[in-house]
């Protein structure tokens, strides 16, 4: 269609894994720097081109299972040897998205140790050679010390990984680490401000032309990423997905613009990956400090959907869904003349999904007091008078599309955490 968005898979990849990365200091472009070990291995291993690029998004995305911050700074020991959940985590997450059905395998024995040949197989499958590379990507970015010069620590991070030789990773992927580590801008690059575009510029991987189908399909996946990590809304993007989606086929959309709304309610809130879990699942009130963490959220889904090619309406309608008709939302206190209706309608969609949906601290509210709320926004100026008339006079449809939507999410959420935590293998 001549008006859908022109990106590519790298660039939505990127864009995810910076995201889960802002959750921590300590994490910042730790996904970045296993792509990029990735890549420079798979090269030298002589890899295929699409192996290899197939193992570059894997590693621009093979911690994304790992839901919490605890989780994640664990699977930071150099060491470590019981991360398989989150692993098992993103197989599920990723596995039904046919791009990413070779990447989710890669992803789901990262952390299978070689064990002088025994991890050719872990409980009965076949672990490929691209997770084993992974493996030692991983482990060379964890052994980096961010504070102190690179080169200063090469020496160091060798004999950190010869000495795992056998034990912890296949010898012939140290013997390619090897060949690699005595170049300097093997190590540069990889802590380098610039490393998305050298990843960019390196990889192999063509610009796919995705239609909106699909990038629907593959935003799904992101809201699972997003929402999962808080058992309370662990379907919230869901139901602004489908509520937005209809309020625009209500206002008159193109149903080219209502997809791509939909794709914007996917992702509304992309920025919460940086924000700490523990205030997410904060089941009483929050302290001003953790207020305003939960306010950057919509920062930083701008700043992320800013970079991805095509997405410029997508972005004003995801990002300014806190944003107000009399200019007090956030981040950026817009006002009425600068917000479009499709800002307005996510905006309302986002609200309505919330105050209907069950929290921990409150029940989910019925329809009088659920009109009552969104009424005195429209009286005090928040939310559009008109999006949200056409909220009111198709109440009861509207919900019956987001109660389908979540418990479909819902049980798609204790389907994958259940298997994550009984393997099927």
């Amino acid at each position: 269609m001549k008006n859908e968005p022109t990106t590519s898979l790298f660039e939505l990849v990127t864009g995810l894994s910076e995201a889960v990365d802002l959750v921590s200091p300590v994490l910042v472009n730790h996904h970045k720097m296993v792509a990029y070990f990735s890549l420079c291995l798979g090269s030298e291993l002589g890899l295929s081109i699409e192996n290899t690029s197939q193992t570059v998004l894997a590693g621009a995305l093979h911690d994304i299972g790992a839901l919490s911050i605890s989780e994640r700074l664990e699977a930071l020991d150099f060491e470590v040897e019981h991360a398989h959940q989150h692993a098992e985590t993103a197989y599920h997450l990723l596995k039904g998205f046919p791009p990413f059905s070779k990447i989710a395998e890669f992803i789901r024995f990262h952390h299978v140790w070689w064990n002088w040949g025994e991890g050719r197989q872990f409980r009965g499958q076949e672990v490929p050679l691209e997770s084993h590379i992974l493996h030692l990507a991983d482990r060379i970015s964890v052994l980096i010390n961010k504070e102190h010069q690179v080169l200063s620590q090469v020496d160091n991070i060798k004999k950190h990984i010869e000495g795992q030789s056998q034990r912890m990773f296949n010898p012939d992927i140290v013997g390619a680490f090897n060949s690699l580590a005595g170049k300097e801008f093997f190590w540069l690059d990889a802590v380098s401000n610039s490393i998305s575009s050298i990843l960019s510029n390196r990889i192999k991987i063509k610009t796919i032309q995705l239609d909106l189908d699909a990038i629907i399909n593959l935003a799904d996946i992101f809201s699972q990423i997003i929402d999962f990590r808080c058992q309370f809304t662990a379907n919230h993007s869901s139901g602004v997905a489908v509520c937005a989606e209809r309020l625009a086929q209500l206002a008159a959309f193109s149903e080219h613009d209502c997809k791509m709304m939909r794709v914007a309610g996917y992702l509304h809130d992309l920025g919460k990956l940086a924000v700490p879990v523990d205030i997410l699942n904060k089941p009483s009130g929050l302290s001003d400090e953790e207020f305003q963490i939960i306010k950057s959220h919509t920062y930083y889904t701008y700043r992320i959907l800013e970079k991805i090619c095509g997405f410029e309406k997508i972005n004003s309608w995801a990002s300014f869904h806190h944003e107000c008709l009399d200019g007090g939302g956030y981040p950026f206190h817009l006002g009425e003349p600068d917000l479009s209706m499709g800002s307005r309608i996510m905006a309302a969609a986002d609200v309505f999904t919330a105050i209907m949906e069950d929290r921990p601290y409150r029940a989910g509210m019925d329809e009088g007091s659920a009109l009552r709320v969104l009424q005195k926004m429209v009286d005090n100026n928040k939310l559009d008078a008109g999006v949200v008339t056409l909220l009111k006079c198709n109440f009861e449809e509207i919900n019956r599309y987001r109660l389908s939507a979540q418990e479909v999410s819902g049980n798609r959420y204790h389907r994958i955490v259940g298997q994550s935590e009984h393997p099927d293998y």
